[in-house]
């Protein structure tokens, strides 16, 4: 055998070998959740050391849950915190020690990057699927940003963990769409994790379709502004219609929370509105308000 050969074989086996590493990292902070009941569950991850799980709210419906870890020990666990909206629910369990992952934050990813998704698909504990990052952080179901991966997901990995070929965990598997597996980005995890809900502007609004020169685009309606919100301060007024934020159009009507949930706490986010027949921008100055947008 060629020397060349020889190197080359080294040098995949060596790959190999790492790659089968960072997978059993990855699973050792990966873990099984389960209703009390039995009914329904998926996967999530060990957060943090103290015992902190992250799912899916999806998977965490109820007040508490049985976790059990890659090697086997069940606990029983609090749901403490859920956000419906941004399909993330959070876990507490008695433990301390428990392995957590290196975290990285998914809006550094690059198309093409390779993934591993690790979970419980159809009851199988710990499988690990590979594949690539089709598109970092874009827009998606929801009006939220996802990162979209090129593997192959099934009921059971709701929840576990996405990770880079490091081993970091760069987002929370939540839904298969077109094809292609959806994560919830770490730092949207992040941003949950370290609470409160995302800021409110304090309206309540309505979807409608408006003419905006020769096209009809979506916007929202402003029927109430909350005295004292941030809408009040920005000078958001009843009877505008927002048609973006952040400096994108609405493609439906939950945008906005994605905008918001994206800019977070103490962030200035611009708000292009009909007003009177002009085009108007506002700076909403933000804050924790505790509470997602109404709408009506």
């Amino acid at each position: 055998m060629s020397t060349l050969m020889t190197d080359v074989l080294e040098r995949d086996a060596h790959l190999a070998r790492e790659l089968t590493a960072m997978a059993e990292r990855v699973r050792m902070c990966t873990v099984d959740v389960a209703a009390p009941d039995g009914g329904g569950g998926g996967s999530g991850v060990i957060w943090r050391p103290d015992g902190l799980i992250i799912t899916n709210a999806h998977v965490a419906r109820g007040t508490r849950a049985t976790v059990t870890t890659h090697d086997g020990r069940a606990y029983d666990a609090a749901v403490v915190s859920r956000d419906g909206a941004r399909d993330l629910a959070a876990l507490t369990v008695e433990a301390v020690g428990l392995p957590s992952p290196a975290v990285r934050d998914a809006r550094t990813l690059r198309t093409g990057e390779l993934v591993l998704a690790v979970g419980s698909p159809l009851g199988i504990p710990g499988a690990v699927a590979a594949g690539i990052v089709h598109a970092p952080s874009t827009r998606g179901p929801g009006g939220r940003r996802w990162v979209r991966a090129a593997l192959r997901l099934a009921p059971g990995n709701s929840g576990g963990p996405l990770a880079d070929a490091l081993g970091r965990v760069v987002g929370i598997n939540s839904m298969i769409a077109a094809g292609l597996a959806m994560a919830i980005p770490s730092d949207a995890v992040q941003r949950f994790v370290n609470g409160p809900m995302r800021p409110s502007l304090g309206i309540v609004a309505r979807p409608v379709l408006v003419s905006l020169a020769a096209d009809r685009v979506l916007g929202l309606l402003v029927l109430d502004v909350r005295p004292g919100s941030v809408a009040s301060a920005s000078g958001l007024a009843a009877g505008d219609v927002m048609i973006a934020a952040g400096g994108r159009r609405f493609d439906s009507p939950s945008d906005l929370a994605g905008e918001l949930d994206e800019a977070g706490p103490d962030a200035v986010l611009p708000l292009t509105l009909l007003r009177g027949g002009r085009c108007v921008t506002l700076e909403a100055r933000l804050h924790d308000g505790g509470s997602r947008e109404e709408a009506a």
